[in-house]
């Protein structure tokens, strides 16, 4: 089994929701704030927000937020990755992975950015991130199964091949917390997800259930 002790693991929050990204943050229970323009266009946010939305989460303890370039061609890419970069140090640039987008995130590693490559679906392609010096790799769990692909199976796999360099995987697309928990016991350092299934790592039942009776019990001995 893989050493799980190595990499302290992180949650991060994968939402443009104001209001639930906030109270996680205030929480303190997550380490930064991952989006994607489709999270973007969910949130019902703009391109133009975007110098917002980073110093909001700054503010609010966020110790890296992540922000994705866009463009058709490795010059439009960079070109908009700079826009990224010059929003703060705690800013993360997040790549896609197509042959564009590994010759951007290599110039973006080299000049000194901290680079996501991001929609990872095959072993071949974490390789490749790691080659350069990519920080993240983020493979879509959910999409996979939903392609037919054991990505319980294959994401570890992904990490594996990591191994040794700088580069980890942040998994993303998880639906459940059972999928963040047992992607951790196989070697995954790194999650993201939505607020509803960040509340649902949260909770358990008997939890609630026993911090009522301990309330009651400091009632009942005069607190």
């Amino acid at each position: 089994m893989p050493n799980v002790a190595a990499i302290a693991p992180r949650l991060y929050v994968d939402s443009a929701d104001l209001e639930r990204v906030s109270r996680l943050l205030d929480a303190g229970v997550v380490h930064g704030v991952t989006t994607n323009p489709t999270i973007l266009e969910r949130g019902g946010r703009t391109a133009a927000e975007i110098p917002d939305l980073y110093a909001r989460w700054a503010a609010e303890g966020a110790k890296e937020i992540f922000f994705q370039t866009w463009g058709t061609g490795r010059a439009e890419l960079l070109r908009n990755a700079e826009m990224i970069r010059g929003l703060g140090d705690r800013v993360a640039v997040k790549v896609p992975a197509t042959a564009e987008g590994f010759a951007a995130a290599s110039a973006l590693v080299s000049s000194g950015a901290t680079v996501l490559v991001t929609a990872v679906y095959s072993v071949a392609q974490a390789l490749a991130a790691a080659s350069i010096g990519a920080h993240y790799i983020a493979p879509y769990l959910g999409r996979l199964r939903d392609g037919g692909v054991d990505g319980d199976a294959l994401i570890p796999k992904m990490q594996a091949v990591c191994a040794g360099s700088a580069t980890n995987v942040l998994a993303a697309s998880l639906r459940s917390p059972d999928d963040i928990t047992s992607l951790r016991l196989a070697g995954v350092p790194y999650f993201t997800a939505a607020p509803d299934v960040l509340d649902q790592l949260l909770f358990h039942a008997v939890s609630d259930s026993s911090a009522a009776e301990f309330e009651a019990a400091m009632g009942r001995i005069g607190a």
